[in-house]
């Protein structure tokens, strides 16, 4: 059952909840700014579960406590004063979500607690009249309100909803705290365990995640068969391959992503003749054989392709086009 200890690398945002509760400081509003699947919507569920805990305000008392029929209820998803603020258009939250679920219901006490919550996910989608409709809110909040958002965008909000906010940021969390997680928590091996840490990046949600998908796994055979016979695959033949990732609900960038930390092994290897340290390390002929034939300067070549295909993406470049340049810079250099 979710508690402050389960809340993993985010001690700041951890010590300042617990303070507030401790203190009787609580805001109106937060903004809890961080990737998609970092962990907001948990820290956020745990916040507004001890928030409302029965035993909050007692000597000595833990919250949440898990057990009071406030707790319970909130555990099941069912708690009356802890509102998900929800809406219909995928990629929008419109001025009448805003208008129906907050503005048009702060005005109605809590049913059962002392407090009403809101908890906004994807808070960045608020149009520009959403974000006004609810500034009106903040401006005077309801002494019993307090309004959580969730975002992965905190420069998408108004600068006057964020005076009126405290903004808690998520940082990415320790590579060795993303392992012992994946490793004791969850039985990972240590080898798979390597790999999604490396892929996350301080996401744990992320590396969770990609520990239990079967397309992360397809995904990275495709990758391991593109990088380790590069220079006898034809160019088409590695652009067809890249596109079959689409069959694992994955895009390119994932795909460089792994092909990112398959040349800093390679980088890493040519340094040292060291493979413990090596997150591919189970491909050892294979990262010897690369790093071999290929130069220092061609493998950060590869490095700053890799780099500029991403960005390339993000930024609408032809897809099929990015990958074929790529791939050229790859059998040119190694």
């Amino acid at each position: 059952m979710p508690n402050f200890q389960d809340i993993i690398g985010q001690d700041q945002i951890r010590d300042h909840m617990l303070n507030a509760i401790k203190t009787g400081k609580i805001s109106h509003a937060y903004v809890i700014n961080g990737e998609q699947f970092s962990g907001k919507e948990f820290i956020a569920k745990i916040f507004a579960m001890a928030l409302q805990c029965e035993e909050r305000g007692k000597e000595g008392a833990e919250v949440p406590c898990q057990k009071c029929h406030s707790c319970k209820q909130a555990l099941s998803g069912n708690q009356p004063d802890i509102i998900k603020v929800t809406h219909e258009k995928p990629n929008t939250i419109s001025v009448d979500d805003i208008r129906m679920q907050i503005s048009g219901d702060v005005g109605i006490k809590p049913y059962s607690s002392p407090y009403k919550i809101y908890i906004m996910n994807e808070a960045e989608k608020m149009t520009q009249q959403a974000q006004n409709a609810l500034l009106k809110t903040l401006e005077e909040p309801p002494e019993y309100v307090i309004i959580m958002l969730l975002t992965t965008n905190v420069n998408a909000f108004l600068q006057t909803i964020l005076s009126r906010c405290i903004v808690l940021n998520m940082k990415p969390v320790p590579d060795h705290l993303v392992r012992k997680y994946l490793m004791n928590e969850l039985q990972i091996t240590d080898y798979k365990a390597e790999v999604c840490v490396a892929f996350a990046r301080g996401n744990l949600g992320k590396a969770r995640q990609l520990a239990f998908s079967e397309g992360f796994e397809n995904m990275k055979g495709e990758a391991l068969s593109i990088l380790k016979y590069v220079q006898d695959m034809e160019l088409n033949e590695m652009v067809t391959a890249a596109n079959q990732i689409k069959e694992y609900k994955l895009d390119r960038s994932d795909l460089i992503d792994i092909m990112m930390v398959w040349y800093r092994d390679v980088l890493l290897f040519k340094a040292t003749s060291d493979m413990n340290h090596l997150v591919f390390r189970e491909e050892g002929s294979a990262l010897r054989e690369v790093a071999r034939r290929s130069s220092y300067e061609g493998i950060e070549r590869v490095l700053e392709a890799l780099d500029k295909a991403k960005k390339r993406l993000d930024a609408n470049v032809n897809p099929d086009l990015v990958m074929e340049l790529l791939f050229l810079t790859m059998k040119e250099n190694g």
